[in-house]
């Protein structure tokens, strides 16, 4: 199946932000606004980003009491966004809750689980109390997610081959963790794989962040991962 790039806007400002944006529309499709811009800017951001054109996949990594997590998902729905996370961990109660509010409320939003975060390794899972590995982890939380009734998953790229044996042929998955040939180091991200693996084990979407934020030209540095892809 084909693979998508999606932005990670990990930057500190909508200033910093701004610049950017203008230079990537029309070298990618999808962008991702996470807790810090949101957390900063809040729900007229998220309508600002896709009024320049852009799809918008907001990682909220909800977690909390079904109740809650459902209302979250109602309060979320006006807005202009396409994909949504919350923590598989949470568990079917939750993720069923969430569910039911996002096809209420919105049906065409595609709700991701997470499941193990890709900067948490063996012992940084010991450490909370998991002492199975991460693959291990993240295949039953994904089992969890897919009986719960979700339709995508949030996994590192090297656990995508696994998740598509186990997983039905529908489900997308979308892998963080992404650094191109010839980029830096997995900064915090202890799973790494390049864009050409990650399509080849089978991603839906690759979210890469830093190598095209910090690159001398972004948008060239977009369109050189999707011709990679």
């Amino acid at each position: 199946m084909p693979c998508d790039l999606i932005l990670a806007l990990d930057v500190p400002t909508r200033e910093a932000a701004a610049p950017m944006l203008r230079q990537l529309r029309g070298s990618l499709r999808w962008v991702k606004i996470g807790l810090q811009m949101f957390t900063a800017y809040g729900p007229n951001y998220v309508r600002e980003v896709a009024g320049m054109g852009f799809n918008i996949f907001l990682d909220l990594k909800l977690h909390d009491i079904p109740n809650t997590v459902a209302s979250a998902v109602e309060s979320l729905a006006p807005l202009p966004i396409g994909m949504l996370t919350l923590h598989t961990c949470g568990g079917r109660e939750m993720m069923a809750a969430a569910l039911a509010a996002q096809q209420k409320h919105k049906p065409d939003l595609l709700l991701l689980g997470v499941t193990v975060l890709t900067s948490m390794d063996a012992p940084a899972l010991a450490e909370t109390g998991v002492t199975a590995a991460p693959d291990a982890q993240v295949a039953r939380l994904a089992g969890l997610a897919a009986s719960s009734g979700l339709s995508g998953l949030v996994c590192s790229p090297l656990e995508v081959a696994a998740l598509r044996k186990q997983l039905p042929p529908g489900v997308q998955l979308i892998t963080p963790g992404i650094r191109p040939l010839g980029g830096s180091g997995g900064d915090d991200q202890k799973r790494v794989m390049t864009p050409a693996e990650a399509a080849a084990a089978g991603s839906s979407y690759i979210v890469v962040g830093r190598p095209i934020l910090k690159a001398p030209d972004p948008a060239a540095a977009a369109r050189a991962i999707l011709a990679e892809l």
